[in-house]
């Protein structure tokens, strides 16, 4: 699980779907699938400005998502919360997915590692 943290979006990714987006975002037709990718994307990024860019491509989603996307979507908004080192708001995303889903491993798996980064960060201070 440390690697889905950690990952970092390739360059060629980030831009073939970044183009993709800006393409659909011209015309005026923006799919959910393309604000999703480029989203996932840059949430991935190692710069906070994509990262929070990705977050909120993400949030504007949410309100007419299915269930099962927005089980996605609050993975990643965990996700990138955490990327920001805003362990806060990535720990209610991932209770909230565990209050529907409590035996995922691999959002408990992701709340560990956002617990530990949160006592190694409070050690420094």
């Amino acid at each position: 699980m440390e690697e889905i943290f950690d990952e970092v979006v390739t360059s060629e990714d980030l831009k073939k779907f970044e183009v993709i987006y800006n393409k659909q975002l011209e015309a005026n037709e923006v799919t959910t699938e393309a604000q999703f990718n480029y989203a996932w994307c840059l949430v991935r990024s190692r710069y906070a400005a994509d990262i929070r860019k990705g977050i909120c491509l993400i949030e504007a989603l949410f309100p007419d998502a299915t269930p099962e996307a927005r089980r996605d979507y609050v993975f990643y908004l965990a996700l990138g919360h955490a990327k920001l080192k805003e362990y806060s708001k990535a720990l209610q995303y991932v209770r909230a997915f565990l209050n529907h889903e409590p035996g995922n491993m691999q959002v408990q798996n992701l709340e560990a590692i956002i617990k530990k980064r949160m006592e190694k960060g409070e050690k420094h201070y």
